[in-house]
């Protein structure tokens, strides 16, 4: 049984890596081997060409996206943290309906958002009399995503805290500890997996966002994922320098998870007993 085990686990780990496979090995081609007929094959001439093309057109979305995720998430943790923390220590009159109505926003369709959402930010713009900064250009677009993102952090967090013991809280309240107070010196250095997951969900959801940065930022602003579509070629498709860009793209998010990955689980987990 455990050899069945292990030779279903190598299968599937095989499936999920073919794909990769195929990443690198175009990534490596002159655009003479880059076909999708030679696909499965070997570069008969290895080449980092792909790869310095790649960067010199993603270069300046990488950075507009480090400028996007980085802030984005940042605020995205701190106001669910918050949020989290109000909503399961410090009950309220309604504070469960108000609960239910922030998770309605968990279920609302990007596309369903899409032209309120820019009248609003060209509204901003008008406002506070700037051009190209909340429609057009990338705070507009962190506001987007802070703001879509307020639920589904506000969820994970007040079901983290709800497994902090309610005595840590009471006895900060008895040695005068107040609101923010309990949550500085009492909540917040325990809330290191939720924090972990928040900023894992929220920064692949920013790094990997299209059609809000599509709708919403201009050519000086877009982010990574709206490079990586303009790399296309007039007469014939460079399939080594997407593959290449594609796999710079990608490697943001995966040293996220690299460095967060162990607590992802235990964050997402936490609560779900309880909560």
């Amino acid at each position: 049984m455990k050899a069945v085990r292990l030779t279903l686990l190598l299968a599937f780990v095989v499936v999920f890596l073919i794909p990769i496979y195929v990443l690198l090995a175009t990534s490596f081609k002159p655009l003479t081997e880059a076909d999708p007929s030679q696909a499965w094959a070997l570069p008969q001439t290895w080449t980092l060409e792909p790869w310095r093309v790649a960067w010199e057109k993603l270069a300046p979305g990488i950075w507009n996206s480090v400028l996007l995720a980085v802030p984005g998430s940042i605020l995205s943790c701190a106001l669910g943290s918050m949020n989290g923390y109000v909503l399961s220590k410090w009950r309220f009159p309604g504070a469960d309906v108000l609960f239910t109505l922030f998770l309605f926003g968990m279920f609302i369709p990007y596309q369903g958002v899409m032209i309120p959402l820019v009248e609003l930010l060209v509204g901003l713009n008008d406002l506070f009399g700037v051009q190209g900064v909340f429609y057009g250009g990338l705070p507009g677009l962190i506001l987007a995503h802070v703001v879509y993102g307020i639920p589904i952090c506000t969820l994970i967090f007040r079901n983290y805290y709800v497994t902090i013991p309610d005595e840590l809280i009471e006895a900060s309240r008895v040695d005068g500890a107040g609101l923010l107070r309990t949550y500085w010196s009492v909540v917040l250095p325990v809330s290191g997996p939720a924090i972990a997951v928040v900023i894992i969900w929220q920064f692949t959801s920013l790094w990997n966002d299209f059609l809000f940065a599509v709708f919403i930022t201009g050519p000086r602003s877009w982010p990574t994922t709206v490079m990586l579509n303009n790399i296309a070629g007039a007469q014939a498709t460079p399939y080594s320098q997407q593959m290449a860009a594609a796999i710079l793209a990608s490697i943001p998010t995966m040293i996220i998870y690299v460095l967060l990955g162990r607590f992802f689980m235990r964050g997402l987990m936490a609560g779900a007993l309880k909560g």
